[in-house]
């Protein structure tokens, strides 16, 4: 019998060698003299980002979450402190908001079509180096919540002394991610109240804290001018179709033109300067091209078995906190792929939210494979508890 964890393992293997092919292909330019071959795409930058991702995927799968992941329950029969005591919420949250930050740095912080993401390092020999600090906060806030839910308990009901203080946490981690890139801010912010409803918060105390939230995004989306087009270009790619909408008219040319079965691999048009991104935020796009149809399927199909097996492992889990990690991780790949292959396909405004797996990426490919890792170990973890229960008997 094939465990979930195994599943895991074997779609996220794929996605990330589709990946390093698929940016391989989409990399290609007229001006190039050297012709995509094997050597050069094993030798090339993606793959040593599915290596090293593979490898993060492989340690983490072997971590002993059991102990690692262990729920911080208080003692029986002692109520928990108000949340406004836990230290570990607001150092958190503060470190997640410094990391972040860094992207301000005047030697490391780099800025990339207008916005500040980024950090690098220029490395002789290996060129400038770079990561994207809200990928750590993307994945950290999810510990960090559901380490806070589990110490709350029963508590957690409350609104004052238990929800707000992880709300207000949210809100600062994620508001500061907002500033430059208001896709993984609401991303990161999404996830977290989803975790908190599954650790028993009230859905209308949520709803208290609607329009306060609404207005922040409306403030975020109506004093940006090029988010403001974005919006407007998603009804009609042809009020701006040589700005805004260009993006969307491209990927959609793409998309018309693979068909069933595709151009053939290598063999797209559009990532001939055509549609900008190809590689990051458009990969689904040059996927349908080359592969048609049938590979657009097959990526779907992929994630949604990701998604099957990593609620499976949700369900399985009898540690609460390891639940709740577990799915803050298969919800933030699920809503990441989704929301891209919707700006993809025209049916959301345009963002900078890569496909996970599949975008070319060092920092996300890397955490994103550290976190199926735990998926993993989480896996093997319920597998070995299962076979003790089962020989007790035979034992006692």
């Amino acid at each position: 019998m094939v465990r979930p964890g195994q599943v895991i393992w074997l779609c996220a293997l794929a996605l990330l060698t589709l990946g390093v092919v698929m940016v391989n292909s989409a990399g290609m330019n007229v001006a190039s003299e050297t012709p995509v071959t094997l050597q050069s795409l094993v030798l090339s930058r993606s793959t040593i980002y599915m290596v090293l991702a593979v490898a993060a995927m492989s340690l983490c799968a072997l971590l002993p979450v059991s102990s690692w992941l262990r729920s911080p329950a208080p003692a029986s029969g002692v109520p928990a402190a108000s949340g406004w005591s836990h230290k570990p919420l607001w150092i958190g949250s503060v470190v997640l908001m410094a990391l972040c930050a860094l992207v301000y740095a005047p030697v490391i912080g780099r800025e990339v079509n207008g916005a500040h993401r980024w950090i690098g390092v220029a490395i002789p020999g290996l060129g400038d180096q770079r990561m994207q600090p809200s990928e750590i906060a993307k994945w950290g806030l999810i510990l960090l919540v559901a380490w806070y839910a589990v110490k709350m308990g029963p508590r957690l009901r409350e609104f004052w002394s238990g929800l707000a203080p992880a709300l207000v946490a949210i809100i600062l981690v994620a508001g500061f991610v907002i500033k430059e890139d208001l896709g993984t801010g609401a991303l990161l912010g999404l996830v977290a109240v989803l975790i908190l409803s599954l650790a028993g918060a009230r859905w209308w105390h949520f709803a208290m804290w609607v329009p306060l939230i609404g207005a922040g995004l409306a403030a975020a989306i109506l004093t940006s001018d090029y988010r403001m087009r974005r919006i407007e270009t998603w009804f009609n790619p042809y009020l701006e179709p040589q700005g805004a909408g260009y993006h969307v008219i491209q990927s959609m040319t793409a998309i018309a033109n693979g068909e069933v079965f595709g151009r053939g691999l290598g063999h797209g048009l559009q990532k001939f300067g055509y549609l900008p991104e190809d590689q990051t935020d458009f990969i689904f796009a040059i996927i349908c091209e080359e592969l048609g149809l049938l590979g657009a399927a097959t990526v779907i199909f992929l994630y949604m078995l990701i998604l099957w097996a990593g609620f499976a492992v949700v369900r399985r889990q009898t540690s609460a906190l390891c639940k709740l990690v577990a799915f803050g991780v298969i919800a933030t790949v699920g809503i990441q792929a989704i929301v891209n292959l919707a700006v993809v396909t025209a049916l959301g405004p345009t963002k900078g939210i890569a496909l996970p797996l599949l975008s070319s990426g060092g920092t996300g490919w890397i955490l994103t494979g550290a976190c199926m890792g735990l998926l993993i170990a989480m896996d093997r973890a319920e597998e070995a508890d299962q076979r003790v229960t089962e020989l007790r008997p035979l034992t006692a």
